[in-house]
């Protein structure tokens, strides 16, 4: 049976699939401070999430693409906006062909709104509040936007976490490769059983390496399947 490896292997093991310490580090990105963080406008969080809502089962490069017009429509994601909007005007930005018309969709930005209202009223703003979650329970972060926010399970929320600077590692492919070789997890990805050994993992490669839970993702991603140079 195998277990994890020291940091020190898997970063070296990294290196030789790409081609030296120099190329692997010029792919590597670092979150945002807790500080940084907490200054990020609550409408930032509250596009960020859309975003993600909206690129979930959807290309990516079309959201893109219409996300000023998201913007414009939305009034810039302005919290206090649209929670004053009433229920005819929702169905009818809805239906403005300038974005992806998806009603269901289109309901999480208001929704995902009163989330973000209510915790900025208890801790001053959201992004104090996510500022402040520590990253060694990065996982119940995850559990607190799916459990509280609207479509934010899966990867929708720990993908719009990374976007805007919250220290996190990804549940990619290759993540799941590495940990399922490593006999870490063995059931569903997304179990308690198996988040919580992948969270214990990376929490010991993080106090061996001193690098944030992004840097250290990206290097275990590097380091398995066909990430050669």
């Amino acid at each position: 049976m195998q277990k994890l490896e020291k940091f020190q292997a898997i970063y070296q093991r990294a290196c030789e699939r790409k081609g030296g310490p120099k190329v692997l580090d010029s792919l590597l990105s670092k979150p945002l401070s807790d500080s940084q963080l907490a200054k990020v406008g609550d409408d930032r969080f509250l596009a960020e999430l859309t975003k993600k809502v909206f690129q979930s089962g959807f290309v990516w490069r079309v959201v893109r693409n219409k996300w000023p017009d998201f913007e414009r429509v939305f009034w810039q994601f302005d919290i206090d906006k649209l929670l004053m909007m009433p229920d005819e005007m929702l169905e009818s930005k809805a239906q403005d062909p300038a974005i992806i018309r998806n009603f269901s969709k289109v309901k999480t930005i208001r929704e995902n709104a009163l989330m973000i209202d209510s915790i900025r009223r208890e801790h001053g703003s959201f992004a104090k509040f996510i500022a402040k979650w520590p990253t060694n329970d990065i996982i119940g972060l995850w559990h607190f936007l799916k459990k509280s926010g609207a479509r934010l399970g899966g990867n929708t929320g720990p993908y719009a976490l990374r976007a805007l600077g919250k220290d996190t590692f990804l549940l990619t492919r290759d993540i799941e490769m590495y940990f399922r070789q490593r006999d870490v997890i063995s059931g569903g990805l997304q179990t308690k059983g198996s988040l919580n050994a992948i969270q214990d993992s990376f929490n010991e490669l993080q106090q061996q390496s001193g690098r944030s839970l992004q840097e250290i993702s990206i290097i275990i991603a590097n380091s398995v399947g066909d990430n050669y140079a």
